[in-house]
């Protein structure tokens, strides 16, 4: 009679070993965009009704960068190591002022956070926490910086350099900005924002916590069963959101070396992005404002008040090219040809463009800023 004792033993220990689900231990690194309404407990809380646990600590001094965070106690707090993820979240203008700016202020401090957790954290995971466009814009450094004046343009810039971060310094990206942009494009009924139009509302907070549980844990949103004092209908449709922006397309958000095997069995459809809410899945980067150049384009003047010349890598391939606004609406298309080519936007108001280069192999899509 033993052995079916120990059988019955065995089996309830493994059942009791797969019901506790997950443990991670996370590093917040951040400021307001953090601390308001408490993320890392919403993410804890979140992830504790759908079976898995969170051990959290967080270092979050309102207005708070990258920079700061370097060498204060976050820096002190990723080099005691044992962390298996960090989150970075940068000051919330920052990452979305003019090119030469960033590119001194913002890049080299991300570069050296990146690199401390994984030189104290061998297993660890760096994951930068994509914040989101002001409700309208920042209209206070909109005269220097024009793509600055509207939600659109600040969240592209806020894009584009966050992915840039990711991509650059081998680490993953929580896309939060993406899902309030979906939430604010497709459910404009749920209030994201707080009265100042910049930190999060509690249903904001609680789309970035949902997003963080699914990019921790590779698991779907749809295990969720907490939700804060927010309406059980917003709260539903806050978690699809997060599974069709985050889930969907895990591994794009993910760090390009990490395992992306999920941990449960829902279909996960990788080949496939939202161009309307994901802007690409390939952005030209460098001299986001200025001219772009990537390793095979060249797109100038950027910012323009009439036309954009495109100087194509290779003559002799036909290429085509296709002008969208930042809802992904086709404005109009045309075939590239030569060494360069000459798109004209002389008719359209000014604002923030997407246009995708076609090649027979490949595509390439860049942001364009029209002044006047």
């Amino acid at each position: 009679m033993k052995k079916p004792v120990s059988l019955i033993a065995l089996v309830l220990c493994v059942t009791m070993l797969m019901a506790q689900g997950e443990r991670k231990r996370v590093l917040f690194v951040g400021n307001s965009y953090t601390e308001v309404n408490n993320l890392p407990n919403l993410v804890q809380r979140v992830a504790e009704s759908a079976g898995d646990a969170l051990e959290y600590e967080s270092n979050t001094p309102g207005g708070c960068t990258f920079a700061q965070h370097c060498t204060n106690r976050s820096m002190s707090l990723i080099q005691q190591g044992g962390w298996d993820v960090v989150v970075l979240q940068e000051q919330s203008q920052l990452p979305s002022f003019p090119q030469s700016q960033v590119e001194v202020e913002v890049f080299p401090y991300a570069q050296q956070l990146v690199q401390a957790v994984y030189n104290n954290n061998p297993d660890g995971e760096a994951m930068f926490y994509m914040t989101w466009g002001r409700k309208n814009g920042d209209q206070r450094n909109a005269p220097y910086f024009p793509v600055l004046g509207s939600y659109e343009g600040m969240d592209s810039m806020l894009y584009e350099r966050y992915m840039y971060m990711a991509r650059q310094y081998d680490a993953s990206v929580c896309p939060v900005g993406r899902v309030w942009r979906y939430l604010r494009a497709n459910n404009p009924e749920i209030e994201l924002y707080q009265p100042d139009e910049s930190h999060p509302s509690l249903a904001g907070s609680y789309a970035a916590a949902c997003a963080f549980y699914t990019l921790i844990f590779h698991r779907s949103p749809q295990y969720i069963t907490y939700q804060p004092e927010i309406e059980a209908a917003e709260a539903v449709t806050i978690r699809e959101a997060v599974h069709h922006v985050v889930f969907d397309t895990l591994s794009f958000w993910l760090r390009q070396t990490i395992d992306t095997t999920h941990h449960d069995t829902t279909q996960v459809d990788t080949t496939q992005t939202d161009t309307t809410q994901i802007d690409t899945t390939q952005v030209g980067i460098q001299g986001t404002y200025g001219s772009i150049i990537n390793s095979q384009f060249s797109i100038y003047p950027n910012p323009t008040t009439d036309q954009v010349t495109v100087l194509l890598p290779q003559p002799s391939v036909k290429y085509d090219a296709m002008l969208c606004d930042l809802k992904g609406r086709s404005l109009r298309t045309m075939p590239l040809s030569g060494k360069q080519t000459a798109i004209s936007l002389s008719d359209l108001p000014k604002g923030v463009y997407l246009l995708t280069v076609f090649s027979p192999t490949d595509r390439h899509t860049f942001h364009i800023v029209k002044t006047l």
